[in-house]
């Protein structure tokens, strides 16, 4: 636990009381592939911080349409999830895991009395809030202000250069939520940069055949 709470940007900047509860209070929680992990509507989880795997942040409509916000992977951090601490946050969200998850949580009464003694915590909480308010706003600009064939060819680069291939192991389902759009379409589009030879499609997997081609799209 000492470890991994020395992975925590603002740990140098706590007192030893301080470090002291935080060790007592904090725990490390599994999620399953396919999990659910928090909702606004649901009990104040805390802080989030990503041991290893994903967290996936998206809004959820009342017709059942997802669109994923940002998502969080090792090392990342997540306030959106303590709502209750940061009065500022007032839009719902939910979280879940893709893939099996490992996180450490700090309870929100323990983040609510962090950041009213340390003026440290506080900055820093305000300052990760902003940024993850930063991707809901780059996100929002995607869907509003560009075409499908553009946001799903950023997606496909971005996700090549996340993990370093080009081979994507996502289904049209899963690409389709995190673009907000849907399944249809993007399968529709998929098949269209297959056709011109920017893409091989199989079963659950892309394999990305003209980076440069691709990137003509953004």
């Amino acid at each position: 636990m000492e470890e991994l709470l020395n992975r925590l940007p603002f740990n140098k900047f706590l007192t030893a009381e301080e470090k002291e509860i935080l060790q007592r209070s904090a725990f490390v929680h599994h999620y399953d592939k396919g999990a659910f992990i928090h909702s606004s509507e649901r009990e104040c989880l805390g802080m989030l911080f990503v041991i290893s795997g994903e967290i996936r942040t998206y809004l959820l409509s009342e017709e059942g349409r997802e669109i994923t916000l940002f998502r969080l992977y090792s090392d990342d951090l997540c306030v959106l999830s303590a709502s209750c601490v940061i009065s500022q946050i007032s839009f719902d969200t939910q979280m879940t895991a893709p893939k099996d998850t490992d996180v450490l949580i700090i309870p929100a009464d323990v983040i609510a009395m962090l950041k009213e003694k340390n003026i440290y915590v506080n900055c820093f909480l305000y300052e990760l809030a902003t940024e993850r308010f930063s991707d809901v706003m780059w996100a929002m600009q995607q869907i509003l202000f560009k075409r499908l064939d553009q946001r799903l060819a950023t997606f496909l680069i971005e996700e090549s250069e996340r993990t370093g291939s080009e081979m994507i192991l996502m289904t049209h389902e899963q690409i389709a939520q995190h673009i907000g759009s849907a399944r249809e379409a993007v399968a529709r589009m998929l098949k269209q940069f297959a056709n011109d030879g920017l893409v091989e499609l199989k079963r659950g997997t892309i394999n990305i055949c003209d980076t440069d081609g691709i990137k003509n799209l953004q």
